[in-house]
């Protein structure tokens, strides 16, 4: 019988980059060495040991190979500054996204932590949640469609945006079974700070087959050969088993993703809704108040009353799903349901979350994961 970690593990090619660092002319007075800094970059950057397969890589997407050496000090190796910002990928089904919290020492990882426990030392996590010493550090691995190489390719980024924005793709994809092609590609983010504008690349994955495609039923052996057109990937009729799902689901969150992706298929009826609310319930969410007596409404300076304006109408199962997932991410943060209730009728002008549209909901999660509350 075959070693099962050692079967499960693919051997990685090399790393996709979406930066580089460059010296600043400076040199540091503790330790004499130049001061580099990150540099992002608008293309993609490959390195690997192998200049064979660089040079395939150089073919398809342009660039020269060229000796690197790692700025920790690693083992010297390859590097393509391509042509390319968008590559034809194939996602795995299992581990195409990982993340932690981690803290490194040069090369050497010290800390690696999931926000609970520190899995290096085996121990709570020692990091204050307001002002953590490590950084989210998000893994991506895929594999190049067009590259002549049996292997994955590792593309590592410790941005705030991509560390919420792949997870859940992946976490989708997951369901598939399968290999899915897909492209990885980059966009440019401008955020606006105090000390000035920030402008920095986030990964970002794509897939050749809809969401709606993906929820309808799982996805069963690979690539299929078509007439014309990209790769696509064939579908089961059929349903997900949400309960089955919901049952091996080890956070709230993750429940409430399952009620938002089974709502929006139209699998949603009052026997999964019992089982999903359970089993969030049984993880540690708290349903939010279902009846709320409103007070009355009073126009404004201009006679109108703010019920005749509606930019969105609620969508009570969807909401549902959304405040399983507001209150999983509030468990680490020590927010009570009342301190959340308030807090979002801060944000909302005095609105309740009972009362609140999908939008305004997600809206709500996304502030709170960036610690903007």
């Amino acid at each position: 019988m075959p070693i099962i970690d050692l079967q499960r593990r693919m051997r990685q090619l090399g790393e996709i980059r979406i930066g580089r660092v460059v010296d600043t002319g400076r040199v540091s007075k503790k330790t004499n060495k130049p001061i580099l800094r990150p540099e992002k970059l608008n293309h993609f950057r490959f390195t690997s040991p192998s200049r064979e397969i660089l040079t395939e890589v150089a073919t398809l997407y342009g660039g020269e190979v060229q000796p690197w050496t790692p700025a920790n000090g690693g083992p010297s190796e390859f590097e393509v500054y391509s042509k390319a910002n968008r590559l034809p990928v194939l996602i795995p089904p299992r581990d195409a996204v990982s993340q932690w919290y981690e803290l490194y020492a040069g090369s050497k990882c010290q800390r690696r932590c999931d926000g609970v426990t520190e899995h290096k030392s085996d121990r709570p996590c020692i990091c204050n949640p307001e002002d953590r010493q490590c950084s989210i550090t998000t893994r991506v691995n895929v594999m190049l469609r067009d590259v002549p190489a049996l292997g994955q390719w590792l593309l590592v980024s410790k941005g705030y945006y991509a560390a919420v924005t792949l997870p859940p793709a992946a976490e989708l994809l997951a369901q598939a079974g399968g290999y899915v092609a897909g492209w990885l590609g980059m966009e440019e983010k401008l955020v606006q700070r105090d000390e000035g504008p920030a402008r920095f690349m986030v990964p970002t994955l794509d897939v050749e087959i809809t969401p709606a495609a993906l929820m309808a039923g799982q996805i069963t052996g690979g690539p299929q050969a078509v007439a014309s057109g990209p790769e696509r990937v064939a579908i089961t009729s059929g349903r997900p088993d949400y309960a089955a799902l919901a049952a091996e689901a080890k956070t709230a969150e993750e429940v409430g993703k399952l009620w938002t992706q089974a709502n929006q298929a139209g699998h949603l009826d009052d026997d999964l809704a019992k089982a999903l609310k359970a089993r969030a319930a049984a993880l540690g969410a708290v349903p939010k108040e279902q009846e709320r007596k409103e007070p009355e409404p009073t126009p404004d300076d201009e006679g109108v009353f703010e019920g005749e304006v509606v930019e969105d109408t609620p969508d009570p199962a969807a909401a549902e799903g959304m405040w399983f997932q507001i209150m999983a991410a509030a468990g680490p943060r020590g927010m009570t349901t009342a301190q959340l209730e308030t807090a979002f009728a801060q944000q909302h002008g005095g609105l309740h979350p009972s009362s609140a549209t999908v939008a305004q909901l997600e809206s709500f999660l996304v502030a709170l994961k960036g610690g903007e509350l």
